[in-house]
């Protein structure tokens, strides 16, 4: 397929895109949208900066090129930082599949949707909230009702079973919500690419590598550190867990050979799941609720809204004849 037929195809893609759709940038997952779409040019306007840019037809002729000369895709990772958005728009041709794992893109024989185009929901799927079921939103709404009846910056004024339960569901919110960031954490491995920082509307992460050390067997280092010269006693140390076995067959106490220093700490003994799970409940209830009023606050207004429209419309010379003649 010859470039101009596909740059008409993308275009006829482009105009179909929503208004309110957020398009990402493939790398640094920059966001943005599509403002206008003309004969030579796509224009998009960048969300976080406020500012437009027109995407020329001839650079995405480049891309298309260098798409087609790439057997197994075309790796993202070549695109200079300014010339994403090509890459990010160019998806939105049913011929061209990005992958986002892979980080490449590539011609599809298939029609291929973009997984970097976020739709805003409609109204239809706003309607009725959804309630998460996972252990840290249970646990984080309970929280929340708990900090919003006692005064955190009072602790000191505030009830020991008040502060028990605060530690408690504090407790249980770090645990849960350090499960959900490693699961989170899992998936963006995946999703991140080098080391370029990727942001998202409350801040932003950067893939790092982490270098973990361990020794290897006794026997293998020691005879490593021999050969380079070291003596052995100069690297090996008291064992604590073979000081341990010898403290048990002689009559020498702890403090003859350790230092020992002990400190106080709160440790979560047990957690009422039945209580937890009562009050849970009476807040879905409460939110239930809430939304409930919401929408009949709506209706309300829609209502009040036609009314003042029926008051204040314009009816033409003939039909108000046509309503006086009617009423003599």
């Amino acid at each position: 397929m010859s470039f101009s037929t596909s740059w008409h195809n993308l275009l006829d893609n482009v105009e179909e895109v929503a208004d309110d759709a957020t398009l990402y940038t493939p790398l640094s997952r920059k966001s943005f949208r599509v403002t206008d779409v003309q004969e030579h040019r796509v224009v998009i306007e960048f969300e976080d900066k406020d500012e437009t840019r027109p995407l020329q037809r001839d650079q995405f002729e480049t891309l298309f090129q260098r798409v087609n000369d790439a057997h197994d895709g075309f790796d993202l990772d070549r695109l200079p930082p300014d010339a994403e958005p090509y890459a990010t728009v160019l998806s939105l041709h049913p011929r061209f599949e990005l992958d986002d794992s892979e980080g490449t893109l590539a011609e599809s024989e298939t029609p291929t949707g973009s997984p970097l185009v976020e739709a805003q929901p409609s109204e239809e799927t706003t309607g009725e909230r959804e309630e998460p079921d996972i252990p840290v939103y249970a646990d984080a709404l309970l929280l929340i009702d708990a900090l919003e009846r006692h005064d955190p910056t009072d602790l000191e004024g505030m009830e020991t079973p008040a502060l028990v339960n605060l530690y408690t569901l504090l407790s249980d919110v770090q645990r849960n919500a350090n499960d959900l960031r490693q699961d989170v954490r899992s998936i963006l491995l995946d999703r991140l690419h080098h080391d370029r920082p990727v942001s998202g509307q409350f801040g932003s992460v950067q893939r790092t590598t982490r270098r973990n050390r361990s020794l290897k067997d006794e026997e293998t280092v020691l005879n490593a550190l021999e050969a380079a010269g070291i003596g052995r006693e100069r690297v090996t140390s008291v064992d604590a867990s073979k000081v341990d076995d010898a403290l048990e067959v002689t009559e020498l106490s702890e403090s003859d050979v350790y230092e020992i220093e002990e400190s106080e700490y709160v440790r979560k003994a047990e957690v009422d799941e039945d209580e937890k799970e009562t009050r849970l409940q009476g807040l879905k209830d409460q939110l239930a609720a809430a939304d409930e009023d919401t929408e009949e606050l709506q209706k309300e207004i829609e209502e009040l809204e036609d009314r003042i429209d029926d008051l204040t419309s314009f009816d033409s010379a003939s039909s108000f004849h046509t309503k006086s003649g009617g009423e003599s």
